[in-house]
């Protein structure tokens, strides 16, 4: 299969791209900086010069491939919602070539979508949260209206994706820790955060694609929750600064932006994706990578 991967050289993106050309498939890879091309091209990819930003480039590369992994994503989350809003015209953008086609689209979410029951951990055929309610989910607000006009586009929810150099928002959560010279949590800290290893997830991407199974919701997760209290603690002993609990009405000040999610249990689960997909991941655990962080 010829695949179109946008975020090419990002973090999943690359470990993606890797995975694929393992398998035995061809990869176009989009690329924004030209620095960028010749590290694309030594994983054998052939790099696509182009951006979000541009639909043009989108359906030129979209048009080029069987299949079409979509991972680029705007992480600059001061302007969230606007990225969100952007994610949906891209993904609107690549539908549009390959409507028709049978040709797969595989959209990039978030598991938080799909934390709609109460107490319960977030499952791929849970009714998924609305954009008003969760910006993210204009992605798969997209991907459904893709659907309707005929794409064969399914959706793979990210948790928290980690090795020792990133790991997803707990690398953001890191830099607040660093600057703040302590690592906190809100109240007892017992709200979960799943996780995947970059690995994994890169894997799981290939036989999503592989697949190729109209309307399927996948989720990259390994862990259904860690303790943020125990993700605190990891990350204080690696660093040696202290760890302690904050009040709910605290989490702004010492968050910012973060806040939205720090005290939020969000819990994932990926039954039905590794029934599916024989999907086994293997790699590491989420503290077990936060033990042995990049310096």
């Amino acid at each position: 299969m010829r695949v179109f991967v946008t975020g090419a050289t990002g973090f999943i993106g690359s470990a993606a791209v890797k995975d694929l050309i393992a398998a035995g498939h061809q990869v176009i890879g989009l690329y924004r900086d030209e620095e960028k091309a010749a590290a694309l091209a030594a994983t054998g990819a052939e790099p696509y010069r182009g951006s979000i930003a541009d639909p043009e480039s989108l359906k030129d590369g979209a048009a080029r491939a069987d299949g079409v992994i979509h991972l680029a994503f705007n992480h600059d989350f001061s302007r969230f919602v606007q990225n969100c809003e952007d994610d949906r015209r891209v993904i609107a953008a690549l539908a549009s070539v390959l409507a028709g086609s049978n040709r797969p689209l595989i959209v990039t979410s978030g598991t938080p979508i799909a934390n709609t029951v109460p107490g319960q951990p977030a499952k791929e055929d849970n009714p998924p949260a609305g954009s008003g309610t969760h910006p993210r989910a204009a992605s798969e607000e997209a991907a459904r209206e893709a659907a309707a006009n005929g794409v064969n586009v399914s959706i793979v929810r990210l948790p928290q994706v980690h090795d020792t150099r990133r790991q997803g928002l707990i690398t953001l959560l890191i830099d607040i820790y660093r600057q703040k010279g302590v690592c906190a949590y809100v109240g007892d800290g017992l709200n979960r955060w799943p996780a995947a290893y970059v690995l994994d997830v890169a894997r799981l991407y290939r036989l999503a694609i592989e697949r190729a199974e109209p309307n399927a919701k996948y989720h990259a997760v390994a862990e259904e929750g860690i303790a943020i209290r125990d993700i605190a603690q990891a990350i204080g002993q690696r660093l040696q600064l202290p760890v302690k609990s904050i009040a709910a009405d605290e989490a702004q000040a010492y968050f910012g932006w973060l806040a939205m999610f720090a005290g939020h249990d969000m819990p994932a689960s990926s039954a039905q994706t590794r029934q599916k997909l024989g999907w086994q991941p293997t790699g590491p655990g989420l503290i077990a990578d936060l033990d042995r962080l990049a310096n």
